[in-house]
C-alpha cells in the first residue's frame, strides 16, 4: 500500500460531541480565544470550522452569532470521512467509513460540516451491526438529490463483508441464551443497489482509493482476552422450516481500515461496538472473556503484521463499555502504551470505548489521548523525509 501525503479526517457521527473543558485555544487568526478543549496541532473544533465560513455578523453585537441548527448532532453510531492526498493526485480521495445508526444524523451532519457527498467515491462498512449502517440508504439518497446539471450523478461504491446477517439479537448475562430484542435490519443488498450503490463484496483484504486506503479482511482472533461476545446471537433460516436463533460469539464480518501516512505511520479505524452487552452492564456479571468483536489488540497486531509499520494514531471505538469489560482495559492500555513500541502518537476512544478506558488512556498516553466528538477534523500532513527515521514495530512479550 502506498503512502499519502496528506490525510484528512472529518467525524460526521459519534456519540460525543467535544466543545467545552477549559482550556484557551486560538481560533483561526483572531486576537480573540475561547475556552474549549486543548488538541494537538492539526485537530480542528467544529466551531471553529464554522467561524470560518465566515458566518453573517450581527449589526448590532458586530459578531457572528451561532446557528445551531447547523451544528452537529451526536448519536450512538459512527462516521467517518476519509480524505486521502498521494503524490501525484490534483484531488483528494473521499471515502467514507461507516454510517450511523439512523436516516437522519449522518445527513444532517454532512450538511452541516458542507461535505460535497457526491464526490464520495466509495463506502466501506465496518461490519454488519445497525448503528454502523442504519445511514446509509439515507445517504445515498442525499448523494444523488446532490447531483446537478454541473456536477452530474456519479457511481458510488459500496464496500460490504458478503456474510450479512438476517437479524442480529441482544442476549444479556448471566445465561446469554435469551434474545430479549433486535437490532434494525441491515440494508440489504437489493436496497442498496436500489438506492444507487454498486455492491463490492469483500471478505478478503483490499486496497481502494488508488490504493491509499486498505480495508482488512477477516481479523485473526490471537489475544486470549479478546474472545468474543457471550451475548451475540444471529437469527438463521433453513429450508422452509422455522428460523431460531443461533450464538454467535465472534462477529467475523468486522473489517479495519488503515491509511499509511508517509513519515507518520499508520492511521487505523475500527469501529466496534458491544452493544449486546453493555447496554445491560449492571445486571450482569461475566469474566473477562465476554468481550466483543475483534478486539483493538487484535486490529494492530494484524495491521502492524501485514504492513510492518508503525501505528501512529488509531481511530474509533475500543469496544471497552461496560463493568463487564472492566478486568480488560487494564490489558489493553498496557498493549497500547507499554507492549507495542512504538507506541501510537494518538488514541482518539470514540463511540462505544467506555468512559473508564478514556480516563486509563488519559492517564497513560496524557494529551495523546484525544477527547475526540462528531464535528471534529483531524490533518495529518506527510513528510517523506521523515519516513528514514520512523522503525519497525516490535512487541514486547512477557
Amino acid at each position: 500500500m502506498p503512502s499519502v501525503d496528506k490525510l484528512t479526517i472529518t467525524f460526521l457521527v459519534d456519540n460525543c460531541i467535544e466543545w467545552h473543558v477549559g482550556h484557551l485555544v486560538q481560533l483561526f487568526r483572531a486576537n480573540v480565544s475561547h475556552r474549549m478543549t486543548k488538541l494537538p496541532p492539526g485537530f480542528t473544533h467544529e466551531l471553529s470550522q464554522h467561524l470560518q465560513q465566515h458566518p453573517p455578523v450581527d449589526p448590532i453585537v458586530g459578531v457572528p452569532i451561532l446557528d445551531f441548527n447547523k451544528f452537529c448532532c451526536g448519536a450512538h453510531g459512527f462516521s467517518a470521512l476519509i480524505e486521502t492526498f498521494a503524490d501525484g493526485d490534483t484531488t483528494p480521495h473521499l471515502t467514507l467509513f461507516d454510517t450511523g445508526p439512523d436516516s437522519q444524523s449522518l445527513v444532517r451532519n454532512i450538511t452541516a460540516m458542507q461535505i460535497p457527498a457526491e464526490s464520495v467515491k466509495r463506502i466501506i462498512t465496518s461490519h454488519w451491526h445497525s448503528d454502523h449502517t442504519g445511514g446509509l440508504l439515507s445517504f445515498l439518497d442525499f448523494r444523488n438529490r446532490a447531483a446537478t446539471e454541473t456536477l452530474p450523478r456519479t457511481q458510488c461504491i459500496v464496500d460490504v463483508h458478503p456474510d450479512r446477517p438476517i437479524l442480529r439479537g441482544i442476549a444479556p448475562g448471566p445465561s446469554f441464551d435469551k434474545v430479549i430484542c433486535a437490532l434494525p435490519p441491515d440494508p440489504t443488498f437489493e436496497l442498496i443497489e436500489q438506492a444507487g450503490g454498486i455492491v463490492e463484496k469483500h471478505s478478503e483484504g483490499h486496497a481502494v482509493a488508488s490504493g491509499t486506503v486498505w480495508v482488512s479482511g477477516e481479523i485473526p482472533r490471537v489475544t486470549e482476552f479478546e474472545a468474543g461476545m457471550l451475548g451475540g446471537m444471529r437469527w438463521e433460516e433453513e429450508g422452509t422450516g422455522p428460523g431460531k436463533w443461533v450464538k454467535e460469539q465472534h462477529i467475523m464480518d468486522e473489517r479495519y481500515a488503515a491509511i499509511d501516512v508517509a513519515g507518520k505511520g499508520l492511521v487505523i479505524f475500527s469501529a466496534q461496538v458491544p452493544l449486546s452487552l453493555h447496554l445491560f452492564s449492571r445486571k450482569t456479571k461475566t469474566t473477562p472473556g465476554s468481550c466483543s468483536h475483534a478486539g483493538i489488540v487484535n486490529v494492530i497486531k494484524d495491521a502492524i503484521t501485514t504492513f510492518n509499520r508503525p501505528i501512529h494514531m488509531v481511530v474509533g471505538g475500543l469496544h471497552l463499555a461496560g463493568s463487564e469489560f472492566g478486568p480488560r482495559v487494564p490489558s489493553t492500555v498496557e498493549f497500547l502504551s507499554d507492549k507495542l513500541r512504538p507506541a501510537p502518537t494518538y488514541i482518539l476512544p470514540m463511540h462505544c470505548s467506555g468512559f473508564q478506558a478514556k480516563l486509563a488512556l488519559e492517564a497513560a498516553f496524557g494529551e495523546g489521548c484525544v477527547p475526540a466528538g462528531v464535528g471534529l477534523k483531524v490533518e495529518v500532513v506527510g513528510n517523506r523525509e521523515d519516513d528514514k527515521n520512523l522503525f519497525p514495530p516490535t512487541l514486547k512479550h512477557d
